[in-house]
């Protein structure tokens, strides 16, 4: 199975930067997000409409990017869960989370026994189609599997120390507008509450050796974030960078 080294930099206490696929199905667009130095694409399933026959082809034809492939999925259900890492995802996002109870089922979910219960099936695109011992096999999936616990509701902050301690979650991941949302402070991000939400969020993560991850828009974005301890970043996603280049140089060319 492949070494998962976006999951390595973030338990040594460093830095991960990737970012997001919602549009473009293609099946160069994780080979040029490694081409660009991202450590990891997150495919996604919850706003996409995406099927997991997408999603196996996005990662079937990334396997030999340096990106690691990794899948939102729509919500927290087995099926949902274990499809993805069964067709070759290493890393797994679930939104909305905001119980411990849930925390325990995606890890039950994403891991094989004694860790979890996901169900069996080996020598398939998880495992490279490659030959070894079920037990090897099993250990390499669960240390190698990153699981992210995205909170991104009122309730998922009051929760969020909870969630962080539930082992098998890796990454405690704000959605940011859906959280804004939840508090009744759509889109202010600079709103005191919302910045103690999140502060709250990083410091659960850090309290339990887990990472806190967030999406980000901009450099200047990202180091506001940086400094409130996160640690793991999305930056944007596919359709905003095309239109954001696109936008800058067709403005360009029409003012020269």
């Amino acid at each position: 199975m492949r070494k998962n080294t976006v999951k390595e930099q973030l338990a040594s206490g460093g830095i991960s930067v990737g970012t997001m696929i919602f549009e473009f199905n293609s099946t160069g667009i994780g080979h040029l997000a490694g081409e660009a130095g991202a450590d990891f694409v997150i495919y996604d399933m919850e706003h996409t409409g995406w099927s997991i026959e997408t999603i196996r082809e996005l990662i079937a034809t990334s396997r030999a990017s340096k990106a690691i492939s990794m899948v939102r999925v729509p919500a927290t259900q087995y099926h949902l869960i274990s499809r993805p890492l069964d067709v070759g995802a290493l890393g797994i996002m679930v939104p909305m989370v905001e119980s411990v109870e849930q925390a325990r089922l995606i890890a039950q979910s994403a891991k094989y026994a004694p860790d979890g219960a996901r169900g069996a099936a080996f020598t398939l695109a998880h495992d490279n189609y490659e030959g070894g011992t079920v037990p090897d096999k099993m250990a390499d999936a669960n240390r190698e599997t990153f699981v992210i616990a995205q909170i991104e509701t009122a309730q998922g902050v009051e929760s969020c120390e909870a969630i962080a301690a539930v082992d098998g979650i890796d990454c405690l991941w704000v959605g940011h507008f859906d959280l804004s949302i939840s508090m009744g402070i759509p889109g202010q991000f600079d709103h005191p509450d919302f910045i103690a939400a999140i502060t709250r969020v990083a410091q659960a993560a850090e309290s339990r050796g887990k990472t806190a991850g967030v999406m980000v828009s901009d450099l200047e974005n990202g180091a506001f974030w940086k400094g409130l301890g996160y640690r793991a970043f999305a930056y944007s996603g596919d359709l905003w960078l095309y239109m954001a280049a696109l936008q800058a140089g067709v403005q360009g060319m029409k003012g020269l």
